[in-house]
């Protein structure tokens, strides 16, 4: 109830000062990101039309940039896609909303998915660089911001309704749609609310690979069983997605509230096994045991505020503001599917306890605008304090508290012929979580108290009136994350018994980049090198068979750390222990292309190849890095009519690291035709025909856990309808 007492009093606030403050002369100017509005960012940088995601087939946030040069993503089955920038991944990438970061658990699971509705978005922003250091802590990675108007800054000027509907049949799935937006006496109104049911996605027959750890007497049935099946089973996904907002503009710059919310249920489509040889005993034969279902739901409310206030004082120009409440929750079941027969052990199923995720987190923060026409200048403060627990039967860490006070300014200045951002942050981050002793019971705590600071700067100019040149340096600090310290449990998404370290030392990035744009309105080509030196990286290591860890000098000896290995068999499950190493990430991304009159409209033509290569410092590879990738595009565009053409050709990765396996290549072929009808008045209508993988390929990402159990979908084809009057 506090809570609501806060946000009334800024509320009420704001209004009381939105009448005393003088309109503020705006200039026109050209928006590259809602992040940094005012100045052209020459960092590494995508800015993904809404339009492109919401005309597309509806999917996740990874799949829906994974074509992005730079960009791939950790799939775990159709309703989990983990975005990775440049092989940073997890909390080295921040997921944003409204920049604002996204509180969910992914970070606390590979089979855990990004809470984030793309209904109705305006753009997706993926930014690196001094800008994004004003918005997120160790963002080694870089930011992933998805932003909406469900908070208008500006005034709606007519009503807006839009209603759509999509079909895909890879998943017999459908999804249906209604956005709103409406000024009411002064007042913008939002409304949005998705709907979407996806079954069982299928794949090429004879996709699904199986681990070779079954007894050989029981495996000549196992794989007859599973090569020819047509589908990935638990792969089917439903999520409902609202959210509301109201907000007020005027000459003093603008206030809003809103509150969305997000519900899934999801099937997990692959599940490590920690009662080992027994398992199959006790629940009789191979086929029985897997009509079991394992899913899991989420539960996500975020109550957000946020505005501006124009100041227009000799100093400060403006200050930006936000509040956000988010609980979440993710509950992980087991079930007999519906019709099961019963066999031998299924009571022992049924009271199989479900594991609850829920995490809690309040924020608030502002932006001080200092620009003004010689140079953009912004000063941010912000506060987090966030509560995570888990328990059930796969509680796998105690609860922790994450609380995060941060200090950043940001400046980006012309020096004719040059152009300099420049970025600093400073991070006070305390998390504090207790260690169950698994030999003894007992219980240590821990509060880790420490201090993170970050800078970057790039330099860029104009070398000809087509080419220009950017240098950038960024050095980010990023400390532990609470699942690397105080994990201890099993992990079976991971089909691991993993163990945290609360003496981790933080990360250090040290990234240098280099990149060239050309463009004289026929060609265009884009290229950029990079080299991110990162100090104590860390990573979550596998125990070879002697139970022997690389980069043991970090350990105790193997006898005295596995004295009482024989009391806590944890079964099939592989020990693995989150460690610190030096590594290396290098890598490139380039593409060229040609654009083309035609007719009425343009035909771009593209190729673009990206590469990254990742190694700890004694030269072995750093794990679940993606291979190499080539990708073709050709595209037409014309008034009311886009076509696009893509070929994918993905590299087999044969530089794995310890305990992987080699992952073939595929080439993903994916097109789409959006033809918009002008009906009566301001109404039109858009109607999307789509299709991917149109090749039916085998397609396995080699950043996934689950790769081999898991393939992508198979070959998809759709039609979605959207409405707008």
């Amino acid at each position: 109830m506090n809570k609501f007492y806060n946000v009334l009093i800024v509320l009420l606030t704001s209004s009381m000062f939105s009448n005393s403050v003088s309109a503020q002369d705006v200039e026109e100017i050209v928006v590259t990101s809602a992040l940094i509005d005012t100045t052209e960012i020459t960092n590494p940088l995508y800015v993904i039309d809404g339009d492109e995601i919401v005309n597309d087939a509806t999917t996740n946030l990874g799949d829906a940039i994974d074509g992005y040069l730079g960009i791939s993503m950790a799939d775990y089955g159709s309703a989990v896609g983990q975005p990775i920038i440049r092989g940073m991944s997890g909390p080295r990438v921040k997921i944003l909303k409204n920049g604002m970061v996204n509180r969910d658990v992914s970070g606390l699971g590979v089979d855990h998915l990004n809470d984030v509705d793309l209904n109705d978005i305006q753009q997706i922003e993926i930014v690196k660089g001094p800008s994004s250091l004003l918005y997120a802590n160790g963002t080694i990675g870089g930011i992933i911001n998805v932003v909406d108007d469900c908070i208008a800054a500006m005034n709606f000027e007519i009503p807006e309704v839009k209603i759509g509907y999509e079909t895909q049949s890879v998943n017999d799935g459908s999804s249906e749609f209604i956005n709103l937006k409406r000024n009411i006496n002064g007042f913008n109104v939002n409304f949005g609310y998705k709907n979407t049911e996806f079954g069982n996605y299928d794949i090429p027959n004879g996709a699904i690979l199986h681990e070779e750890e079954h007894e050989e007497d029981h495996e000549e049935e196992h794989e007859e069983h599973e090569e020819n099946l047509g589908y990935v089973n638990n792969s089917d996904f439903a999520v409902e997605a609202t959210k509301f907002g109201v907000s007020k503009v005027g000459d003093w710059g603008y206030v809003g509230l809103s509150v969305d919310s997000l519900k899934s249920v999801y099937g997990i489509p692959f599940h490590g096994d920690e009662h080992g040889d027994e398992h199959g005993d006790e629940h009789g034969d191979e086929e029985e045991h897997e009509e079991e279902r394992i899913f899991s739901t989420t539960d996500s409310e975020n109550f957000t505020i946020k505005g501006s206030y124009n100041i227009n004082g000799n100093l400060v120009k403006k200050i930006d503001y936000t509040y956000r409440d988010s609980d979440y929750r993710l509950t992980e079941a087991h079930a007999e599917e519906e019709g099961h027969e019963e066999h031998e052990g299924e009571e022992e199923h049924e009271e199989h306890a479900p594991t609850n995720f829920l995490n809690d987190a309040t924020e608030y923060g502002a932006i001080f605008d200092m620009s003004n026409d010689s140079m953009t200048q912004k000063f941010s403060f912000n506060f987090v304090d966030e509560n995570t627990s888990i328990f059930g039967e796969e509680a796998f860490m105690n609860p922790a508290n994450n609380e995060v006070l941060t200090l950043g300014y940001f400046i980006g200045k012309d020096f004719d012929p040059f152009h300099l951002d420049f970025g600093m942050r400073i991070d006070q981050v305390d998390r504090s979580g207790t260690v169950t002793d698994e030999d003894h019971g007992d219980i240590d705590s821990y509060n880790i108290d420490e201090n993170t600071n970050s800078f970057a700067v790039s330099i860029g100019r104009d070398l000809t009136d087509s080419l220009d040149i950017n240098l950038g340096f960024s050095s980010v600090e990023r400390m532990p994350s609470v699942i690397e310290l105080f994990m201890n449990g099993p992990h079976l998404a991971t089909g691991r018994f993993e163990v945290g370290d609360p003496t981790l030392s933080s990360e250090t990035s040290n990234n240098f980049d280099i990149s060239f744009n050309f463009d004289n309105g026929d060609y265009f080509g884009y290229a950029s090198f990079y080299i991110n030196d990162v100090d104590n990286y860390i990573t979550l290591m596998d125990e070879d068979e002697d139970h022997e860890m690389h980069g043991d000098e970090h350990h105790e000896d193997e006898d005295e750390h596995h004295e009482d290995e024989d009391e806590h068999d944890h079964g099939n499950l592989i020990h693995a222990n989150y460690i610190q190493e030096d590594a290396e990430f290098d890598g490139y991304e380039i593409e060229f292309g040609r654009t083309i009159d035609l007719g009425s409209g343009k035909l771009k033509l593209s190729f673009g190849r990206d590469v990254v290569n990742a190694k700890f410092l004694d030269g072995h590879n750093v794990p679940r890095i993606n291979p190499s990738r080539n990708v073709y595009s050709l595209s037409y565009e014309q008034e009311d009519l886009v076509f696009k053409l893509n070929l994918k050709d993905v590299a087999k990765q044969n530089d794995f690291g310890e305990g992987e396996t080699a992952t073939s290549g595929y080439q993903m072929v994916d097109t789409r035709l959006t033809k918009t009808f002008n009906l009566r008045g301001n109404s039109d209508l858009k109607v999307t025909l789509f299709g991917k993988n149109l090749l039916d390929e085998v397609a396995r990402n080699h950043s996934s856990f689950v790769k081999n159990e898991v393939p992508l979908p198979g070959r998809n084809y759709g039609i979605k309808f959207n409405l707008t009057y």
